[in-house]
């Protein structure tokens, strides 16, 4: 299996060398040169499997073993599940009329830590092999940030740059990432918003002459290994669902970034029985009315109780589109450009006429996403966080939904106390949080400011 870039200009690489690099170096994002296919015999077999099992499986189709060994692939996706809390890395449970699959259970109680504990464990594991260090650089609209902290801090040979928007996450999620205080750990607050450093990431990672010198990587999921890790999940949730049945299942995503939902749609084009996914987008819609409209247009990021999802450019965005286009590198750097140039583009109404059978767009309130906390708690004693209440909103009407439980409801207590009337009980990693001292540097949002604050840590 090799990988290459969705703009064309990148040869072929393997499946290490694509962690590596991150963003390719043509500013493209990289990608399978084929989708693995999988039957239904292999599907009820996997439907049996752990977790970790499953893990092993799936991510196996896409890494060659003249790349990773698959002794040593197994023991890096084992000690990278190791590390959560429950049993089944990912359960899923019944709520009410719809099954809400957790995904909270990792060091970080959000969906990001699936993948960050296994790329964490990747990058080690390649430094091993190939020496030399790494220097992490990523933006973060609240829970990457944590997860990829907690997934490398303390590793040999690796520095981590995280740049979140200041004042624009979550309490506990901003000293979730600025109380981790070793010494390869660099929080940094820019006076901004997460598209304003999600952009100064990617001008990094196009600066190749810097890229280069200080060899950087990657932990948004512009990294190739983060979308693999999610594609497991929805393997898992329709085995558990189906118990050995070969059915459709519809899941229910709450969307920023458009990795998370990125992610089904790959285990769709591998074969995973899914009916619809769901895109389920804050008051930030970009991504909605895409699908719904077929013009994908920047606005202005307004901040909400569901801050992770404040996007909106959304970077894994370009990787649908790609496969949108039939794989056509030159007409997705047309629109690319036509992006950076006007803000926006259109695409045609039989484009967007293939989106149709699978997605499925809707944007949910401010208010609606309060009430949705409220009902499920009142109806099914169930507490959802407000980015989850998203998507279970943007479900309401249909049954038999897989919705995706993004993050732990302690990590946006006041949304979840103003919407119920009583605060979430706050799990032991969470406990004492708010006290503890912390580290962060605050930074003008522009390129330079960090860039030159990047030259002066690593010298």
């Amino acid at each position: 299996m090799r990988y290459i870039s969705t703009r064309g200009g990148v040869a072929p690489v393997t499946f290490s060398q694509a962690v590596m690099m991150g963003l390719a170096t043509d500013g493209g994002l990289l990608l399978p040169e084929k989708i693995p296919s999988v039957n239904t015999a292999t599907l009820i077999e996997w439907s049996k499997l752990s977790f970790a099992d499953l893990a092993k499986e799936v991510i196996g189709l896409f890494v060659e073993q003249s790349d990773i060994p698959k002794a040593d692939l197994d023991r890096l996706i084992e000690n990278s599940f190791a590390t959560f809390d429950h049993p089944d890395v990912t359960p899923v449970v019944k709520v009410g009329d719809r099954y809400i699959l957790e995904l909270f259970h990792g060091p970080t109680l959000a969906f990001k830590d699936v993948a960050l504990q296994f790329l964490g464990n990747l990058f080690e594991h390649i430094l091993a092999q190939q020496g030399g260090q790494l220097n992490i650089v990523g933006a973060t609209s609240g829970d990457t940030g944590s997860a990829a902290i907690y997934g490398v801090r303390g590793r040999k040979g690796i520095q981590i740059f995280i740049l979140h928007p200041k004042g624009r996450v979550s309490p506990i999620q901003e000293r979730q990432m600025t109380t981790v205080l070793d010494d390869n750990v660099h929080n940094i607050a820019i006076k901004g918003t997460f598209d304003d450093g999600q952009a100064i990431v990617k001008q990094l990672f196009n600066d190749l002459d810097f890229k280069k010198k200080y060899q950087l990587g990657a932990v948004n999921s512009i990294n190739w290994a983060r979308i693999l890790a999610q594609i497991v999940y929805y393997f898992y949730a329709w085995g558990q669902v189906n118990k050995g049945a070969n059915q459709s299942v519809t899941f229910s995503v709450p969307t920023g970034n458009f990795g998370d939902i990125f992610a089904g749609y790959m285990a769709q084009r591998m074969g995973l029985p899914v009916e619809k996914l769901i895109l389920a987008t804050n008051r930030n819609d970009i991504l909605s009315r895409f699908f719904n409209t077929g013009t994908y247009r920047a606005g202005t990021v307004a901040p909400t109780i569901s801050p992770s999802m404040d996007i909106q450019i959304s970077s894994n965005f370009e990787r649908y589109l790609y496969y949108l286009l039939d794989e056509d590198s030159d007409k997705l750097k047309s629109l690319m450009a036509q992006l950076d140039s006007d803000g926006g583009f259109s695409v045609a109404d039989k484009i967007m006429a293939k989106t149709k059978p699978l997605f499925w767009a809707r944007a949910v309130s401010e208010e609606e996403t309060s009430a949705t906390i409220k009902a499920v708690y009142k109806d099914d004693n169930y507490i959802l966080d407000p980015h989850t209440a998203v998507g279970v909103c943007a479900a309401t009407g249909r049954s038999e939904v897989i919705c995706l439980a993004t993050a732990h409801p302690a990590k946006f207590g006041q949304a979840v106390e103003d919407a119920t009337g009583r605060t979430p009980d706050v799990p032991k990693v969470l406990q004492g949080v708010m006290e503890r001292p912390t580290r962060c540097l605050i930074l003008s949002a522009s390129f330079e400011a960090v860039r030159d604050c990047m030259q002066e840590v690593l010298g």
